[in-house]
């Protein structure tokens, strides 16, 4: 226990019912090692006696909201009858009884199953409701553009064109070349285990071409592109810069929207064509090294393993897959509330949204065409 001095706070106990305090009743005092359990200790000795009990506080020599609120709670949040404060002091307690006691805010009532689903269905309803509405307009401004070419925005056009497609060949090539020399790989250890080694073109040629070519590209475009799109225009509410636009007369969705469904819905059946072509050579390299098989054999048996049609519904599903992401992207972009916080939410739920999209449209387009090109 630390020595008592003329800054350590000190009650002490006089007559049986006079409760003197001096000393610094300050938070840097209260703090000391020992000072407040020892305070503690004699006002629980007190007990409930604060009505019989007369309080002088002049002898405190300094005192802030901290130490004016220990009292208050050792009295019970209650003023004593009998105090004695020093002027200086009066302040610090006329505060703590006008603020009253400090309620806490009631607790949420706790929602049922069938209001959980009514407001999510509620909310999809919202977002198919917006998406249809966004897919209406986005069809007025390409008869707008048809009708007037010249002004069109073809300058956006070919600006986005670069962005989705071009600066996504790196990432398409290189995630296209690992997933064909992992495919090839494993479809080979099984094929040699029952020694037809000649099938693994039908194989990767089906896979790659009808289904993992179109739907990995979409994947990575929605992931790189996708959040890009939904970030710019997220920027550009946050900045007011959607607002200016309208305010000068230009729409968002001929300038905004519709320049970046038309760019990727150019860009991603390229996109397809070459991941198709990256993802084959790879699975080619794996097959001469694991199997033995020449690049030679398997570029001459390709075609008849892969009908045109495949190769079709492949660059059908990238045209179908660009022009979804980039709705979904515009469509979360626009709804971005001007705050930070929004954005990142934002952006997050465009990219999920987007790959969800794309894998429901890739089993549609699965269902549909069941029985074409085999």
């Amino acid at each position: 226990m630390p020595n008592p001095d003329s800054t350590t706070p000190v009650l002490d106990l006089k007559d049986g019912s006079l409760v003197a305090a001096r000393g610094n009743w300050q938070v840097h005092a209260l703090t000391q090692p020992g000072v407040i359990w020892e305070l503690q200790a004699k006002l629980r000795k007190l007990g409930g006696k604060n009505d019989a009990l007369r309080w002088d506080l002049s002898g405190i020599g300094t005192l802030d909201h901290i130490g004016a609120q220990f009292l208050w709670n050792a009295w019970g949040k209650t003023r004593p009858r009998q105090l004695t404060l020093a002027p200086q002091h009066r302040d610090f307690f006329q505060r703590l009884a006008s603020a009253g006691t400090l309620a806490l805010p009631p607790k949420p009532p706790r929602r049922r199953l069938l209001n959980v689903i009514y407001d999510i269905g509620a909310e999809m309803l919202e977002h198919v409701s917006g998406f249809i509405t966004l897919l209406g307009q986005l069809v007025l401004d390409f008869l707008r553009m048809v009708r007037a070419p010249q002004r069109a925005p073809w300058k956006e056009i070919s600006a986005n064109v670069y962005h989705v497609g071009y600066q996504a060949l790196g990432i398409t090539a290189l995630v296209g070349f690992l997933i064909g020399v992992v495919l090839s790989f494993l479809s080979a250890q099984q094929l040699h285990t029952f020694g037809g080694d000649i099938y693994l073109v039908n194989i990767l040629g089906m896979s790659i071409i009808r289904e993992l070519g179109p739907l990995l590209a979409a994947i990575l475009v929605a992931g790189r592109s996708g959040s890009a799109i939904t970030a710019q225009l997220g920027v550009m509410r946050v900045t007011e810069e959607l607002d200016a636009m309208l305010v000068m007369g230009l729409p968002h969705g001929f300038r905004l929207i519709l320049p970046r469904v038309l760019a990727l819905l150019v860009a991603m059946p390229l996109l397809v064509i070459w991941t198709d072509a990256i993802a084959l050579l790879g699975g080619m390299v794996a097959a001469q090294l694991q199997l033995g098989l020449s690049p030679t054999y398997f570029l001459q048996q390709l075609p008849n393993a892969v009908p045109l049609p495949n190769y079709l519904i492949g660059l059908g599903k990238g045209a179908v897959f660009g022009g979804l992401i980039a709705m979904v992207a515009c469509y979360f972009g626009l709804r971005i509330e001007p705050n930070t916080e929004s954005l990142g939410h934002g952006t997050t739920t465009s990219v999920v949204t987007a790959i969800t999209i794309v894998i429901v449209a890739d089993a549609v387009f699965a269902i549909i065409f069941s029985g074409v090109g085999f």
